[in-house]
């Protein structure tokens, strides 16, 4: 188990490396694909029933720099309602820097992380997986994120589904892999995001191309689930 979160970080250095600044939100592609995405969550979770996220419990696992949670509290999570974990110490000073003080911020594995089973409405993840390679690991994540979550609760999901021929460091995680993961889980999911290089590559000719392209199914790269514990 060591060994594959020391890997992890590794994993994620060497993505630093090469790919810092590409998903700064001022950039066009990533601004797009971010309120699609938005659009898309906030009705997965009024299909749920969820209407307003005040008083709702939420653990992001692999919380990186704290985007995801700043943008569940722009829609109305409580900062007080919002938990948060991350693996990289690096990562976490940086989501602790930007987050409010009674946001709870656990460091290091998930797995080991000693949290109270059904605690939390929603426990969420997003291009998480994708970076552990390790099967048991994923295994064991998505367990503990399954006993973390109260019944009538859910886990929400986003991540890509496609292996990246150009990066060993990420594998995709198609549909059948999360229904193994949570095979217990009622699943609600949605097909987003543009393909992110052909993304690029249209909004430089002009950014309403990205809704255009998008509109194709078969070009998005992602699936947004939320995997329902009854």
């Amino acid at each position: 188990m060591t060994d594959e979160t020391d890997e992890i970080a590794q994993r994620y250095a060497r993505r630093k490396a090469y790919a810092d600044g590409r998903y700064v939100r001022l950039n066009r592609d990533v601004l797009a694909g971010s309120q699609e995405r938005q659009r898309a969550l906030v009705s997965l979770l009024r299909q749920q029933g969820i209407r307003d996220l005040a008083g709702i419990e939420i653990l992001e696992v692999g919380c990186g720099t704290g985007a995801n949670l700043v943008e569940l509290m722009f829609l109305g999570a409580q900062p007080e309602r919002l938990a948060g974990n991350e693996l990289l110490p690096d990562r976490l000073a940086q989501a602790r820097s930007r987050l409010p003080q009674s946001v709870r911020l656990h460091p290091g594995n998930a797995v080991e992380l000693a949290l109270e089973s059904g605690s939390f409405d929603i426990v969420y993840q997003s291009v998480v997986f994708s970076s552990v390679l390790d099967e048991s690991l994923q295994r064991d994540l998505a367990a503990a994120m399954w006993r973390w979550t109260k019944p009538g609760g859910g886990i929400l999901w986003y991540d890509f589904i496609y292996d990246n021929p150009y990066n060993p460091d990420v594998r995709g995680v198609p549909l059948r892999r999360v229904r193994q993961l949570f095979p217990a889980g009622r699943i609600k999911w949605k097909r987003v995001t543009l393909a992110p290089p052909l993304a690029r590559r249209v909004v430089r000719i002009h950014p309403s191309l990205y809704a255009i392209c998008n509109a194709a199914p078969f070009l998005r790269t992602h699936i947004l689930c939320f995997i329902e514990k009854t």
